[in-house]
C-alpha cells in the first residue's frame, strides 16, 4: 500500500479479468468522473506508436466512492477490464524463466502458484491502476495549484534538452510527441532510433524526468517518511525502474560543496534558492522550489533474439526467443505512470501537512 492518509492499493494480473485500484482516505467533494480517468488512462494504454501492439480500451469503471460525480469520502474502487488476452506463448514457457523478467523469482517466492501469464502482477499492465488513482490525486492537487509533469529525456544514446521554465507549453509538447518527449528535434531522432531497434528485434532503456511546480515548503515526515524516500519507494513499485536521482543526482558526487549548495535568496518577496541542485527537497522536506527527479527504465526484457535459460522441469539448458506483445522501450508508457505515482505521494503528504497546519 502506498501512503498513510491518501492510501492506494492495486490489484489484478496481466491476463486476469482486469486491473483495479482501491483508494482510501480521499477527501469528499472532489469532482471526478470516468471521462477524466479515461483521458489519463489513454496516455498509458497500449496500441499507440512505439508501444506494445496489445489493444486495450482501458475504460475505467468507478464501482464505489463517487456519487453524482463527486467523491463521497468512502473508499473508491476503480476497475479496468482486460479485453485483448492471448496466453498461448506463456503456457508454452511456464517452466522456462525469461531472462530479465521476474519469472524465476516469482516461481520461488510463491511456490509455483503465481499467475505466470503475461508476467502476472509483475507486468506493466498493473500500472493502469496507478494511473487511475493518480488521476484523482491530480484533481486534489490542482486545488492547491500543484502541477506534475513527467517526460522522456533520454532513449538509448539520444538525449533531449528540456526548458522547464515554460510549463504553459510543456503538457501539450509532451502529449504531442509519440515518444512523450517535449523536445521536438530529439523526439524525432528517438523515433528513428526506435524504429531500428524494433527492426532488429531488440529493446532499449530510457530516462524519464519529472518536475513538480508550486509544492509548498514543509511536505515530508522525517526521519523515516521523507518526501524523497516515499517518492523513491512509490517509483520502484513501477516495473522496470532501476534507478532514481533527485536534483543534480549523481553529479553531486563530482561537485565541491561550494558548487552543490543551493544558496538562499529573496525573490518577489519569497525565500527561494538561486540554484536547485537539491531538487526541491532538503532533509526529506520540500523547500518550496520545484521538485525535480529522474528515473531510469531498463530495456524491456522480452526481445526477439535468442537468449539462454533453463527448463526448470528438466534442469536442462534451453534457448528462448521472446514472444507475446511488448514495448520496445517501456520508458514511453512509463511516463504517465511516473506522473501518477508522484501525484499519489504528493497528495498523501499534502494531507498530512494540512493536518499539522490546522493545529497552528
Amino acid at each position: 500500500m502506498l501512503g498513510h492518509m491518501f492510501r492506494v492499493s492495486i490489484f489484478g494480473e496481466s491476463h486476469g479479468l482486469g486491473i483495479g485500484v482501491l483508494i482510501e482516505g480521499c477527501p469528499p467533494g472532489i469532482k471526478v468522473d470516468e471521462e477524466v480517468l479515461n483521458r489519463e488512462l489513454s496516455r498509458r494504454k497500449p496500441g499507440i506508436p512505439y508501444t506494445s501492439p496489445r489493444i486495450e480500451e482501458d475504460k475505467a469503471r468507478i464501482l464505489s466512492g463517487v456519487f453524482n460525480n463527486y467523491t463521497t469520502g468512502a473508499p473508491i474502487v476503480i476497475f479496468i477490464p482486460n479485453r485483448d488476452i492471448n496466453s498461448s506463448f506463456y503456457e508454452k514457457i511456464k517452466n522456462i524463466p525469461r531472462p530479465g523478467h521476474a519469472d524465476y523469482t516469482a516461481k520461488v517466492k510463491y511456490f509455483g502458484f503465481n499467475d505466470y501469464r503475461g508476467g502476472g502482477i509483475f507486468s506493466g499492465r498493473i500500472t493502469a491502476g496507478f494511473v487511475a488513482a493518480g488521476a484523482i490525486a491530480k484533481i486534489f492537487l490542482s486545488k492547491f495549484n500543484i502541477e506534475v509533469y513527467s517526460y522522456v529525456v533520454r532513449i538509448g544514446p539520444i538525449a533531449a534538452s528540456i526548458n522547464i521554465s515554460s510549463k504553459e507549453t510543456l503538457r501539450n509538447a509532451i502529449d504531442k510527441s509519440p515518444i512523450k518527449c517535449p523536445d521536438n528535434k530529439a523526439s524525432k531522432a528517438m523515433e528513428e532510433y526506435l524504429s531500428k531497434v524494433i527492426e532488429e528485434g531488440d529493446s532499449v532503456g530510457g530516462i524519464v524526468e519529472t518536475v513538480v511546480y508550486n509544492v509548498p515548503p514543509g511536505l515530508g515526515e522525517p526521519p523515516i517518511d521523507t518526501l524523497d524516500g516515499d517518492l523513491a519507494k512509490a517509483l520502484f513499485a513501477i516495473p522496470g525502474i532501476k534507478g532514481v536521482e533527485f536534483g543534480a543526482g549523481f553529479k553531486l558526487a563530482d561537485m565541491y560543496g561550494s558548487e552543490a549548495n543551493d544558496e538562499w535568496i529573496v525573490k518577489n518577496g519569497k525565500v527561494v534558492t538561486s540554484t536547485n541542485n537539491a531538487g526541491g527537497i532538503n532533509g526529506g522536506i520540500s523547500n518550496g522550489m520545484p521538485i525535480i527527479f529522474r528515473v531510469a527504465f531498463k530495456p524491456t526484457p522480452t526481445i526477439r533474439k535468442p537468449q539462454k535459460s533453463v527448463d526448470l522441469s528438466t534442469g536442462k539448458p534451453v534457448t528462448i526467443i521472446g514472444g507475446g506483445r511488448h514495448d520496445p522501450c517501456i520508458a514511453i508508457r512509463g511516463t504517465p505512470v511516473v506522473e501518477a505515482v508522484t501525484s499519489i505521494v504528493l497528495a498523501d503528504h499534502l494531507l498530512r501537512w494540512l493536518s499539522w497546519r490546522d493545529l497552528h
